[in-house]
């Protein structure tokens, strides 16, 4: 993507091409400073970036071989994600592998439709639940916090699935699931759903994760290019594109009605419409691992463009898995506008999910969280911090621990049932990621199923020098 012209980014940016980068390039990248030459960073400022820095060209260059594994890897991940899903719903839809066997004898065998309304994805599978906890009520401390993971987690399904489970099983609207294209190859989809029992009605907008098997949308989490919007600080280029950055133009207020729908102007079109009917309404944003990124840039557009309607309306921004988003200029600009604004941000971070441990923060990289951690431990007890421990997934210091965990999150999902209940019990296919989390541990536990654990079953406990900070963004 070539950029025309800088004006609409504050006059810097960084962005890399994979596509058109060789093996040479890289190779050539890793011995010399001189990255004006390489025809795959597009830069305008190189020398702001001190390429002489060997480790940001090495970083460089990881991000870029990624990519480009990932742009051969495409149609791959695609296939073996079909084969994984239509496997995973034969065996659900014939009442698991003894039956199916039985069934395929019989020629009586269940072929689930991909489009069907018991079509589960691979996140689904790996947390089957889809019901909310009757125990949690619309005037407790958690409610929006454990209503947020699950409809982040629901967004992972198709519209027949999410119509459904809203309608029969929660008891809520199903307004809109919405597929935006950013890529010829990409998509980012949402659901919005309406809670017509909380006071005031309560609209929930989940941006969906990325999709296990989707090359592109892993591209955007390991792409660290980055656009500099001005006043506002250096954002992630991935993230801004997922949501509806346009080429040449940055983001303008409004735009015209085109074929072409970018998830930002979609979504906030529909908001309107929404609020236009409903004026006392509130809704909040919410989202898994990339969604929760989307949902934090949400409310930072929604900012940049002064929409203070909207952001009247804006009660919080749930986030769970987040991955950084922009730099230290960034994080301040966002903390003074929802502070401004009164929106609550609810980062919510388990034990050793590496997600939110990346991309990496030192001198070297730019991007940093901002605001309070809701860090949970694999105990699901909770406390506010301005930090997750171990803030940066590569640590030699810590790899140690973070073995010897993943091992008693294995053996834990083997008891949990039998201490909370039947609707704790893990599947054989969570328990399976429990092993490969072994080899990689913080892998497993990026999924949603211990987000969705903690919002049930995680007390929140605020140190005394974070005790203010907690009470005003704590719901």
């Amino acid at each position: 993507m070539a950029m025309a012209s800088k004006e609409p980014f504050g006059g810097n940016y960084l962005l890399l091409k994979p596509e058109v980068a060789s093996l040479l390039d890289l190779g050539r990248l890793l011995f010399s400073s001189k990255s004006e030459k390489r025809r795959f960073i597009e830069n305008p400022e190189p020398e702001v970036l001190e390429y002489n820095e060997f480790q940001r060209r090495w970083l460089i260059f990881i991000s870029v071989l990624l990519q480009k594994a990932l742009l051969i890897s495409a149609k791959s991940m695609n296939r073996i994600g079909y084969i994984v899903e239509m496997w995973l719903n034969l065996l659900s839809s014939n009442n698991g592998l003894i039956n199916l066997l039985l069934s395929i004898l019989k020629g009586k065998m269940v072929k689930p439709e991909r489009s069907s309304a018991r079509f589960t994805s691979v996140v689904g599978n790996l947390d089957p639940r889809v019901d909310l906890d009757k125990n949690i009520k619309h005037e407790d401390a958690n409610y929006k916090g454990f209503l947020s993971i699950m409809a982040a987690k629901l967004s992972y399904e198709n519209a027949a699935f999410a119509e459904t489970t809203v309608k029969n099983q929660w008891n809520v609207r199903l307004l809109s699931w919405c597929a935006a294209d950013y890529e010829e190859v990409a998509s980012t989809k949402s659901i919005v759903v309406q809670d017509p029992r909380s006071e005031p009605n309560l609209i929930v907008v989940a941006f969906r994760g990325t999709d296990p098997f989707n090359a592109e949308q892993w591209r955007t989490d390991v792409d660290i290019s980055w656009y500099e919007l001005a006043h506002v600080g250096k954002i992630h280029g991935g993230f801004m594109k997922a949501l509806g950055l346009q080429k040449n133009r940055g983001w303008p207020k409004e735009i015209e009605e085109h074929h072409h729908q970018y998830a930002y102007y979609a979504i906030r079109r529909m908001l309107r419409e929404i609020f236009h009917k409903n004026e006392k309404a509130k809704f909040i944003l919410t989202g898994h691992s990339l969604g929760g990124a989307l949902a934090i840039l949400f409310a930072a557009v929604l900012a940049l463009h002064e929409d203070a309607w909207l952001l009247d309306k804006l009660e919080g921004v749930y986030t769970f898995g987040q991955p950084r988003v922009g730099d230290q200029q960034f994080g301040d600009f966002m903390k003074e506008k929802l502070r401004k604004d009164n929106v609550r941000y609810m980062r919510f971070v388990y034990c050793n999910d590496m997600v939110p441990r990346i991309p990496y923060d030192d001198k070297t990289l730019l991007f940093k969280h901002f605001g309070p951690c809701l860090y949970y431990n694999s105990l699901y007890q909770g406390q506010v911090l301005e930090e997750e421990p171990n803030k940066n997934y590569f640590n030699l210091f810590w790899a140690t621990p973070k073995n010897l965990n993943a091992l008693w999150e294995l053996i834990r999902s083997f008891i949990i049932g039998f201490f909370g209940g039947h609707d704790y019990k893990e599947s054989w296919f969570m328990t399976l990621l429990r092993l490969v989390g072994l080899v990689i541990p913080g892998l497993a536990a990026h999924c949603p199923c211990d987000y969705v654990n903690l919002t049930r079953l995680g007390p929140l406990h605020a140190p005394p020098e974070l005790q203010n900070l907690s009470e005003s963004k704590v719901d």
